[in-house]
Formats: structure tokens, C-alpha cells, sequence
């Protein structure tokens, strides 16, 4: 029997990127991955406009939000009120390195007291029934990863965290930009199965560089030493959408819920209808899709038209199937010149 358990992939939340719209056309592809909110502070949950912030669209479940903050009263309020919305799982980013998390005292800075982050996540774990996960690092700065990633693990496993999701690069806080820290520290996917190796009964799933399916797939399941029990794609699932249609088959042992990429956007305009009806404007739509038709004839002019003509006022769906028909007059265009 296929075991469902979501957590086997998951698309990684994502600053500025992994908004409602964006979940909404990600789900279109994977019925059964996990997706995330992007990261929102335990103020804004608490002072913010929670519908606009927080809110979401029940075709998305199942759904996680990342919370970000350090105090612990806070964090359990702010879970409290995320549950009550509905989501699946709260997570907790000891990961992003970005200076505006580090002068919050949350974000990667926290790998450095891991006794704060277990007080955090049993306060969370105290004011909710979902379950309460931690997204971290490898290490910061100049932490030996072998014992910071052991002493936060170690820490929030007690505390009562269901999984960790480590992202297998140290963050350098003085001196990279938070592009950089996705990009330069060397990558290492064997700290993380030692601590899956070391925590066997605990829930570890990988993150960081992860190109494809077929290479989450193998970095999960490796030649040597023990599996780990999921993996989450982050820039790759945003900037080539379509591989989504694959996690399903891979991963969950199902069919894909649509053929391709032609049929996602069939299915994605009904939505786009109706959050134009509710005053969104489509280029905050459109900017989502604009990776789909990767290496396919007419990809390039997909894109264009989206970038010019979507952010005109008024722009409606009609903009989207123009871009499309860009494609497919050209893979016709070309099917005549091959034949």
C-alpha cells in the first residue's frame, strides 16, 4: 500500500515567491506534495492583517506555514492562530539568513542557542494539535556542523518537534548576501544522513541544491547508509514548475493529476478568473507560470508576451492563452519543417 505521507516531497517555502497563487498552481501538478507558506513573523501573524497574510485556499491543502520568531509566547499564539486557520503543520525557520531575520533574533542565528528553539517549539507544541517541524542549517559561521546540527536536533526532538528539515549548507551570516548563502556553501548531504543514522525513529528530510526529481530521489535513497524520509525542492520546483508533474508517479506511486503543461494552464484559468474578480492583477498571477514550457519551441515567446502584456491594466485570461498559442503554433511550425 502506498504510504501517502506528504511529507515525502515538499516544495520549500519561499520568500516573495511561495504566495496562495503560486500554491494554487503548484497544486494543480501534485495532489499529494507538501507545500509551504512563505515565511511570516510571529508580529505580522499577531498584528497583521491575517486573511491577506495568512490566508488560504482550501484547494491547497495539504498546507504548512513557516513562522518566524524567537520568543516563545509569541510563537505559541501565533501557531494557535495558524491552526485555527486550518493548516496542516507550523514550521519553525532556523534557516533564512537574510539581515532583517538576524536583527529580529530569528532565522539561522538561532542554530547558536538551541535551547531558545526547544523552549520555542514546546511552547508551540503546548497550543496546538498539528504538528510542530523546524527547518534549519547545517551549521552557521564557524559552528562544526557536526555538533551544531547534533545540538539543535537534539534539542527540538526533546522539545517535541515531529521532523527536522535540514538544509545541507552552513549559512555565513558576516559577509554573503542571502543569494549567496543558497549558492556558495559547499553542500553536504552526508551531515544529513549521519543524523538520520544517529535519529532513526525521527522524521529528517533534505534540502539545498536539489536540481530534479530523479536527483532528490537518489540523495534520498543512497547507495550507503539509511534513507531518509523526504526531500524538499525549493528554486527548482519555482523556476521549472513543470517537474511538479512528476513528484506524484516518483514519489507517491499515483498518476499525474494533469498530461502536461498545456493542461495546467487550462486548469489554472478559472482560478486566475476569479482573482481577477477580486481586484488581483494578472502580472501577480502570470509571474508563477512563466517557467513553465522549459527547451519547448516557443517557450521564449511565452515569456515575453507574459512580461509585456500582463502588467497592462485591465490585462485579462485572454493574455495567457495568447502566450500559450505563441507555443503551440510553433511546435506546429516546427513538427511541419521536421515532417
Amino acid at each position: 500500500m502506498t504510504d501517502f505521507t506528504p511529507h515525502r516531497f515538499s516544495v520549500a517555502p519561499m520568500m516573495d515567491w511561495t504566495d496562495r497563487d503560486c500554491r494554487v498552481f503548484h497544486r494543480l501538478m501534485t495532489r499529494h506534495a507538501l507545500l509551504y507558506t512563505e515565511m511570516v513573523t510571529t508580529g505580522a501573524v499577531l498584528h497583521g492583517d491575517r486573511e491577506r497574510l495568512i490566508g488560504f485556499d482550501a484547494a491547497e491543502q495539504p498546507l504548512a506555514v513557516q513562522l518566524g520568531g524567537s520568543e516563545p509566547g509569541e510563537l505559541a499564539e501565533a501557531a494557535r492562530i495558524c491552526a485555527a486557520f486550518g493548516y496542516r503543520e507550523i514550521n519553525l525557520n532556523v534557516g533564512c539568513p537574510s539581515d532583517r531575520v538576524q536583527s529580529g533574533r530569528f532565522g539561522a542565528c538561532l542554530m547558536r542557542e538551541p535551547e531558545l528553539v526547544a523552549a520555542c517549539v514546546a511552547a508551540m507544541k503546548d497550543a496546538v494539535d498539528v504538528p510542530v517541524t523546524v527547518k534549519c542549517r547545517i551549521g552557521v559561521d564557524e559552528q562544526d556542523p557536526e555538533v551544531a546540527l547534533d545540538q539543535l536536533a537534539d534539542a527540538v526532538v526533546a522539545a517535541g518537534a515531529e521532523r527536522l528539515i535540514v538544509h545541507a549548507r552552513k549559512a555565513w551570516l558576516q559577509g554573503l548576501s542571502p543569494k549567496d548563502n543558497r549558492e556558495i556553501p559547499p553542500l553536504d548531504y552526508g551531515r544529513v544522513h549521519r543524523l538520520k543514522a544517529r535519529l532513526p525513529h525521527v522524521p529528517i528530510l533534505l534540502n539545498g541544491g536539489l536540481r530534479t526529481l530523479e536527483e532528490a530521489h537518489a540523495a534520498m535513497h543512497p547507495a550507503d547508509g539509511p534513507a531518509l524520509d523526504g526531500v524538499m525542492l525549493g528554486r527548482a520546483a519555482y523556476q521549472n514548475p513543470e517537474i511538479l508533474l512528476g513528484v506524484d508517479p516518483l514519489f507517491f506511486g499515483t498518476p499525474a493529476p494533469l498530461a502536461d503543461a498545456f493542461a495546467v494552464v487550462e486548469a489554472y484559468l478559472p482560478y486566475v478568473e476569479r482573482r481577477l474578480g477580486e481586484g488581483v492583477r494578472l502580472n501577480q498571477l502570470t509571474r508563477h507560470i512563466l517557467g513553465l514550457f522549459p527547451g519547448r519551441p516557443g517557450a521564449r515567446q511565452f515569456r515575453r508576451h507574459l512580461a509585456t502584456e500582463a502588467c497592462k491594466r485591465g490585462a485579462g485570461p485572454e493574455v495567457i492563452v495568447e502566450a500559450v498559442a505563441h507555443v503551440r503554433r510553433e511546435m506546429a511550425r516546427r513538427e511541419v519543417e521536421a515532417a
